[in-house]
């Protein structure tokens, strides 16, 4: 009796030749082991639909599209494994779906004995497909996270910096420039109280701002408003300055987690953006495919579940050949261990601050580029830059 896990059988594509209506067909495949091509007689799944069919499946060139198991040891590995003498017990497994039990799990096994493949075969359980899809979905899913996280570095360095030097630039911006959209606010009564910058209105607050001035609530609000929008313009432009030289231990930090993202260059914000999208595809057809990880799974599902399985298994199928033509699972790896590199051993930047000088462009590009993406996800696509 074979092995749940099947070790002897490797799932294979299958491009179909030529295909009776009975699932007699002509298929093509290659030998995983020695690249070869082969064509042979094979039964295809005469129940698989009609998009994997000809002429649905590749109009025009008379070819449809299955998968089917090669021997992976003995004299015979590579050779395609016919299921022509195994029995067709789909009746017995066509069952009321919510009699899925362990009592017939048992009853199925032992009718089927060693033809247990059969199930896995009709039904179209993949588990080679789904567990390569959710290893690719991993390293995708993985580079995104860890330049995510290199990000989340440098606006956690940068955040205190800016915030300092737009205080710096607000206290410096008298309170009779404050307006609103038509006109000058009235402000002699605030400096009058003492409050005679932006800073100090965005410190008192609009309530402050009404028990300085005597203004009623509504122009207090107005106030602390118009505060508001001066500071957001004033922290769009202000740059904080990178000094390879200087000896605040903060911009040493923010030049280490930067030096992470020079280091990995453009390509793993590249990877990390095509990983991001990758994972995202992969998720909704590993949730429809998921029945397809073993006849277990297939058996316990519904038959809308089933339903839904050969055409999500196609397209995993179809990203997972895209994802090999690409390289992808190579480049987010790479991509991964490059944005891996911390700054651990030098944690008083030197190396950081030798290296920015080098090449103070690429530095504040980084930076640039991370903060405008936190400012995009803030504010949306229409908002400003912020360096």
């Amino acid at each position: 009796m074979a092995t749940p896990d099947y070790p002897e059988l490797e799932t294979v594509e299958l491009t179909v030749v030529r295909e009776e209506p009975d699932g007699a067909c002509t298929v093509r495949w290659t030998d995983p082991y020695e690249r070869a091509e082969h064509t042979g007689p094979y039964h295809c799944d005469p129940y698989r639909p009609a998009t994997l069919k000809a002429p649905d499946y590749e109009p025009g060139t008379g070819l449809g599209w299955d998968t089917g198991y090669v021997l992976a040891e003995g004299p015979h590995k590579g050779e395609l494994y016919s299921l022509d003498a195994d029995d067709d017990i789909e009746a017995s497994i066509d069952v009321s779906d919510g009699l899925v039990t362990v009592g017939l799990l048992v009853t199925i096994v032992g009718l089927v004995g060693g033809n247990i493949r059969s199930v896995s075969r009709v039904y179209g359980v993949s588990p080679g497909v789904v567990r390569r899809a959710r290893r690719l979905r991993e390293a995708a899913a993985r580079v995104a996270e860890d330049h995510e996280r290199a990000e989340a570095a440098v606006l956690s360095a940068w955040a205190p910096l800016h915030e300092e030097l737009v205080s710096e630039r607000l206290a410096r911006v008298p309170v009779t420039r404050l307006r609103t959209a038509r006109r000058r606010l009235p402000t002699k009564r605030l400096t009058e109280s003492g409050i005679r910058t932006v800073r100090d209105v965005l410190d008192a607050g609009a309530w402050g701002v009404v028990d300085a001035s005597g203004a009623g609530l509504r122009q207090g609000e107005k106030t602390w408003a118009a505060a508001r929008r001066t500071a957001d313009a004033v922290g769009r432009n202000a740059v904080v300055r990178l000094d390879g030289g200087g000896t605040d231990p903060r911009t040493a930090v923010l030049l280490g987690a930067l030096r992470v993202l020079v280091e990995a260059g453009p390509e793993a914000r590249g990877a990390a953006e095509a990983g991001d999208r990758l994972a995202a595809a992969l998720d909704r057809e590993l949730a429809d495919a998921a029945p397809a990880a073993g006849w277990k799974h297939m058996l316990a599902a519904g038959r809308e579940e089933r339903a839904r399985v050969p055409a999500a298994v196609a397209e995993l199928r179809t990203l997972l050949a895209r994802a090999g033509r690409e390289g992808l699972a190579e480049h987010f790896a790479q991509a991964s261990v490059d944005l891996l590199r911390g700054g651990d051993h030098d944690p008083a930047g030197l190396s950081a601050r030798v290296d920015f000088d080098s090449r103070p462009a690429a530095y504040y590009a980084a930076l640039a580029n991370v903060v405008d993406t936190a400012l995009r996800a803030k504010t949306g696509p229409e908002g400003h830059s912020a360096h």
